[in-house]
């Protein structure tokens, strides 16, 4: 099989995935999203590097290379023209949209019925400045999330009207969700990570502050999954349309679960060390079926 790995950065988990495939046989051509090219007049307009011949079988997506709206819509543009050539993407491009954008997240996981916090999306500040005065107070907050964001950055409690920054700063878009505060006073939550539709591996995220992401300073811990947890979990990355993900929960104070996001492109350093799962190894056993099953691609030149 012809298998690219697209890997802009993080050197750890590129080189996981990387020995995860050859242990499996597969010698991958490592590639950067930014570096692909149209060049129509051919056969095949799309020009993978290290693809001179033909398209790849199958494209495992660890990053997409940052850069301009621009940039990133081309980028996802060649995704989508990859999985309508039939190669095998992994995440699919939707699934990526629908992840990064944390409004499309919260919209799908409403309308699966499965139990999210309750969120509010806004892109004038004098709609969300009447949210919190309704909806918060001191002591009983809402998180303010960047609509793009990732690892814990950019996150703000809001307890007032006059705590919402002005519409620039949040690049015209308020994405509010309700803070679901532990009963015993612990900054804890939870994450699960699912693959091809099962959850194969979970642990708690615990901080000395709010924000408890690994990036940001949290400490993971081993974690005894209840299955309520796996089966939210693996409801909630089947409602995105995730193949592989970090589904971050917590607890709603009634012995239950709350799906607070589902993460497409999902760091596991931290989990890796309290859990025996080998999870690039499944990932990457996960992504070789997908692939085998699948039709193959049209060939580059004729």
């Amino acid at each position: 099989m012809r298998i690219g790995l697209a890997a802009d950065n993080g050197t750890w988990h590129k080189n996981r995935l990387l020995a995860a495939l050859r242990a499996s046989g597969v010698e991958p051509v490592l590639f950067s999203l930014a570096d692909v090219a149209v060049v129509t007049g051919g056969n095949e307009p799309l020009r993978v590097p290290g693809f001179p011949d033909a398209l790849p079988d199958g494209v495992l997506m660890r990053t997409i290379a940052g850069g301009t709206f621009e940039a990133t819509t081309m980028r996802l543009g060649v995704l989508h023209a990859l999985v309508a050539a039939g190669v095998t993407v992994w995440n699919a491009p939707t699934a990526i949209e629908r992840s990064v954008d944390k409004a499309a997240t919260s919209l799908l996981i409403d309308r699966a019925g499965l139990p999210t916090p309750a969120t509010w999306v806004f892109s004038k500040r004098d709609a969300a400045a009447d949210l919190v005065a309704a909806e918060a107070r001191p002591g009983a907050p809402l998180v303010l999330k960047p609509l793009f964001g990732s690892q814990g950055e950019g996150l703000a409690l809001i307890e007032r009207p006059e705590d919402l920054p002005d519409e620039e700063a949040v690049a015209r878009v308020y994405y509010l969700q309700r803070y679901v505060p532990r009963r015993d006073g612990l900054w804890r939550d939870y994450r699960v990570f699912v693959c091809d539709g099962r959850a194969i591996a979970g642990m708690i995220r615990e901080g000395d502050g709010w924000i408890t992401n690994v990036h940001r300073g949290g400490r993971p811990l081993p974690w005894a999954m209840p299955r309520a947890a796996a089966e939210l979990a693996e409801a909630a990355a089947a409602a995105v349309g995730v193949d592989y993900s970090g589904v971050d929960l917590v607890e709603d104070g009634e012995g239950g679960f709350s799906v607070l996001e589902v993460n497409s492109m999902p760091a596991w350093s931290g989990l890796q060390t309290v859990c025996e799962t080998d999870i690039a190894a499944a990932v990457v056993r996960g992504f070789l079926a997908a692939t085998r099953g699948a039709s193959r691609p049209r060939l580059v030149v004729a």
